[in-house]
């Protein structure tokens, strides 16, 4: 059984999880504050953690950062914070994905269902660095991507782009976290690089680069790879 902890002080609302994430065979814990988070993250050992950021005791950056000092569980944020500064403060803390709220109850447990997939999912390595999608392939080792047949010519920094996202498949990718990678941490403020090399990269390699199936934007947050 897959274990959920829910990090919220909102009863109504943790009742409203836990109702619905039982209905769907998931064991459930819950917690109302920051340091019970934490005590039951060591004992339970959760296999996703659901977090509100506005927590009585502890902010909920502080929560994630604490966290991140020993697993790599996937963190679902769930905020009524809506402010682009909150959400990425949250990501490069180490949060996998930002809900705001109000959300719907599907969103929700398909995000779930998607972290749950990417815990499951097996790791690349040297043997298995091939991605493909239906309508690409990359090769991480000969660092080769093909469409249709025919091999993409990307320059260096779009591949070093397109690495970063494929290798982190479903994970949001913050803006700042790019930029520091890909161009140094100098250039962590010069969001209209990205802009340009995604727009580069879709046209290589999407079939509708407007309207992307695999890069995906996260407006004032970041990129995912959908794969």
């Amino acid at each position: 059984m897959t274990r959920v902890l829910v990090v919220e002080d909102d009863p109504q609302l943790v009742r409203a999880l836990v109702i619905n994430m039982q209905a769907r065979h998931y064991g459930v814990d819950a917690a109302p504050d920051g340091a019970t988070a934490l005590r039951l993250a060591a004992a339970r050992q959760p296999d996703v953690v659901m977090l509100d950021l506005g927590l009585p005791d502890m902010d909920g950056v502080d929560v994630i950062k604490a966290l991140r000092g020993w697993t790599r569980v996937p963190i679902l944020v769930l905020s009524a914070r809506q402010g682009s500064d909150e959400k990425v403060a949250a990501l490069d803390a180490g949060a996998d994905d930002y809900i705001t709220k109000p959300f719907s109850m599907d969103e929700l447990l398909a995000r779930l269902r998607a972290a749950v997939r990417r815990r499951e999912d097996t790791p690349l390595v040297p043997e298995a660095t091939v991605v493909e999608t239906d309508e690409f392939t990359v090769d991480l080792r000969a660092k080769k991507a093909t469409r249709g047949g025919h091999d993409i010519r990307l320059t260096p920094t779009e591949w070093h782009l397109l690495e970063i996202l494929i290798t982190n498949p479903g994970r949001l990718i913050t803006q700042k976290h790019l930029l520091q990678e890909v161009w140094g941490v100098t250039q962590s403020n010069k969001t209209n690089y990205l802009r340009v090399y995604m727009a580069q990269l879709r046209r290589k390699l999407e079939t509708d680069p407007a309207h992307p199936r695999y890069l995906i934007t996260e407006p004032g947050m970041g990129y995912r790879f959908e794969g």
